[in-house]
């Protein structure tokens, strides 16, 4: 039987949206974790993360909004498959990958 774990997480960013906008496929990218649908207009994008052995792939629901006109705002939600099996072995990876998402973000905005 499987079912979805989530995480969801919500950060307000010191960074006009344009650029935050530009800067979440580069996070995206060198993660490695693959866009899956993009809609620039709704500023929401969908990515899925990698798997491995025994593990499954999150998906990550991303959505930016302007908050103010030098900050935004960006949402995730990662969703990951688990089994009864593969769920003693996750260990609160879709957290960790909300996480590893928002910290890439910032070094990729600071850069």
């Amino acid at each position: 039987m499987a079912y979805l774990r989530k995480a969801k997480e919500t950060y307000e960013i010191d960074y006009p949206l344009e650029r935050v906008w530009a800067t979440i496929p580069k996070a995206l990218s060198s993660l490695k974790w693959a866009v899956q649908e993009k809609d620039d207009v709704g500023h929401r994008m969908t990515a899925k993360t990698d798997s491995s052995f025994m593990l499954f792939g999150s998906i990550l629901f991303i959505h930016a909004v302007s908050f103010g006109e030098k900050a935004s705002q960006v949402t995730v939600v990662a969703e990951t498959p688990v089994t009864t099996i593969t769920s003693m072995a996750e260990f609160g990876r879709a957290r960790k990958r909300v996480d590893l998402f928002f910290e890439t973000l910032a070094n990729q905005l600071t850069t």
